[in-house]
């Protein structure tokens, strides 16, 4: 599956930007324990990701494309009823911390994820670690 990414650009300036989901993508947010496994499962499939202070990981995936995802430790970030939800964006050229940084590199017109394969790869990580109350607990 192609996912046509809009001629879209971090924003210039030595800090993080906060911009809306939906317009030009929608993010998936993670743990950091969850996202480096899942990062290791997706490799080069791998669209940019951005890691924040709180060594949280969010993948930029294509709007509209996870909203129905229920998935225990996973936030999907979309604009929900006409309200935006915003993240925040480091310059393109943050690739180190402190602070929020570009975990895999923004790279222009590949920076998606292919949503469908972020989420097999991440029920494939959570699967292989159920939580409190999951059927592998028993």
């Amino acid at each position: 599956m192609t996912i046509r990414a809009e001629q879209w650009t971090p924003p210039n300036g030595p800090e993080p930007t906060a911009l809306p989901m939906g317009r030009w993508w929608d993010a998936v947010r993670v743990e950091e324990s969850v996202g480096e496994r899942v990062l290791g499962i997706l490799g080069e499939q791998s669209g940019a990701v951005i890691k924040d202070r709180c060594s949280t990981l969010y993948w930029l995936i294509a709007p509209g494309t996870a909203v129905s995802w229920n998935l225990r430790g996973v936030c999907v970030l979309a604009e929900t009823e006409g309200v935006a939800t915003y993240l925040g964006v480091p310059p393109a050229e943050r690739l180190t911390p402190p602070g929020t940084y570009w975990r895999v590199p923004f790279i222009r017109g590949r920076y998606l994820t292919d949503s469908h394969l972020l989420y097999k790869a991440l029920i494939s990580v959570l699967l292989a670690e159920p939580g409190e109350g999951q059927e592998g607990d028993r």
